[in-house]
């Protein structure tokens, strides 16, 4: 397929999520099925520009002057593909299957593209209703850390320091310019892809499928470190999904202790017992979904809630969620975080601690739900975060920096302050 072809196969697709109000995974499925003739690479580079014209939507929909589909590709694309009006219009001359020709104010549009007097949340590219909460959070320049949330992410590693170290990794993964991450001692980054790039497929890799890695973002391994899981330790995950925090923990631990490991959704558990045989884990014992938890409680040293959230945190990945997102869905969320805080309450012994971890950025579901949770359990306090960071085994460059992130009641992550995905983690303590 020609680039202006796959550009109007873009704008086909993104006008199909816009129709039917479905997720931009099963969009592009669908579209490739549709259109054989498509090869791995037209597809992968069809969903690049879907992808980036869902992260800088309201934005470029702003600087074109009008909501369609046509406008947040072309907006995108001419804008942060590095081409311009002038080239972006070459590649649709000439091209039957290119849309059509751009005009010569859309040209003008693209080149002289100012987000200055835009909204706010224009510029942070996030929906209207929720500038009230990201500045909340944030402050008065909460449309940066918005914006951040719109560029690609890398792709995060974490070494199994059961099988492996870093070095040993690094290595193995010369070929993709592997490199150390700043913050996380056992993470490794390869850089955010451009244009029509794609990551490797590292799970095909002879170091994934011995156990070496796994991947996870930096700031969820940082979210792990900071649970100061220690071996011996009785540790309950009570909302494991595929398990990744499950075997950081676990390694961390060097095997040592036990780690019980458990989820509301079966299918969201499944993929746990492939990943622990991989990496060697011995300390993990997988509780079904739904199975009775009474043997457990008074015993934890901790219990960890990587609670179900809103996502905010991962737009980077996930953009077309942010425009999918509700109130009514944030307030369900909210309300599935209560309960579990209260129902991990039973599983502690005096002096244990909850670590409550989310991948969002909004106050909700972040320091007010710790809040919320101290005024209705008075024997738990919050750990001073600082005091949290400090006794981690991170380096004291990577303490350092997370110094920043700090609040009253947690640490939130951001790409922006911490170039990680949206993570949040609260330690509250019973007395």
């Amino acid at each position: 397929m020609t680039p202006g072809a796959r550009i109007a196969a873009a704008i086909e697709v993104l006008d199909d999520i816009d129709r039917r109000h479905r997720p931009v995974a099963e969009a592009l499925k669908d579209w490739g099925v549709s259109h054989r003739f498509a090869g791995s690479k037209d597809r992968a580079a069809i969903g690049n520009i879907v992808y980036d014209a869902l992260r800088w939507r309201s934005s470029s929909q702003w600087v074109m002057g009008e909501e369609t589909p046509r406008a947040a590709v072309i907006g995108a694309v001419g804008r942060h593909w590095d081409l311009g009006g002038e080239k972006l219009a070459a590649m649709f001359e000439g091209d039957p299957h290119a849309p059509p020709p751009l005009s010569t104010a859309e040209r003008a549009l693209i080149d002289l593209a100012d987000l200055a007097a835009a909204p706010p949340h224009v510029r942070a590219d996030v929906p209207a209703w929720l500038a009230g909460r990201f500045e909340k959070s944030f402050g008065e320049t909460w449309w940066e850390e918005g914006a951040a949330l719109a560029f690609r992410p890398p792709l995060d590693l974490r070494v199994n320091r059961l099988k492996a170290d870093r070095e040993k990794v690094q290595k193995a993964l010369a070929q993709f310019g592997a490199a150390v991450t700043p913050l996380a001692p056992d993470g490794l980054r390869i850089a955010p892809t451009t244009g029509d790039g794609r990551h490797p497929n590292v799970q095909v890799e002879p170091g994934f499928q011995k156990g070496w890695f796994e991947i996870q973002d930096e700031g969820s391994q940082i979210a792990s470190l900071l649970a100061e899981a220690k071996p011996g330790e009785q540790i309950l995950d009570l909302c494991a999904g595929a398990g990744g925090k499950t075997l950081a923990l676990a390694a961390g631990m060097a095997n040592k202790g036990q780690v019980f490991a458990t989820d509301s959704d079966r299918a969201r558990l499944a993929p746990i017992f492939d990943r622990l045989k991989r990496a060697g884990t011995r300390n993990v014992q997988v509780r079904p979904a739904g199975a009775d938890l009474a043997d457990l409680a008074g015993k934890m040293d901790m219990v960890l809630l990587d609670v179900p959230c809103t996502g905010s945190g991962t737009w980077r990945r996930r953009p077309d969620a942010k425009w999918r997102l509700s109130e009514r869905a944030l307030n369900e969320r909210i309300a599935d975080q209560a309960r579990l805080l209260d129902t991990a309450v039973r599983f502690l012994k005096p002096g244990g601690r909850i670590v409550y971890i989310t991948c969002s950025m909004l106050p909700d579901e972040n320091g007010d739900q710790i809040a919320a949770f101290l005024a209705r359990h008075k024997d738990f306090r919050v750990e001073p975060p600082l005091a949290v960071i400090d006794a981690s085994e991170l380096t004291d460059s990577a303490k350092e920096a997370l110094r920043a992130t700090a609040d009253a009641f947690g640490l939130l992550l951001t790409p922006r302050r911490a170039n990680t995905d949206g993570f949040f983690v609260g330690v509250m303590r019973k007395g």
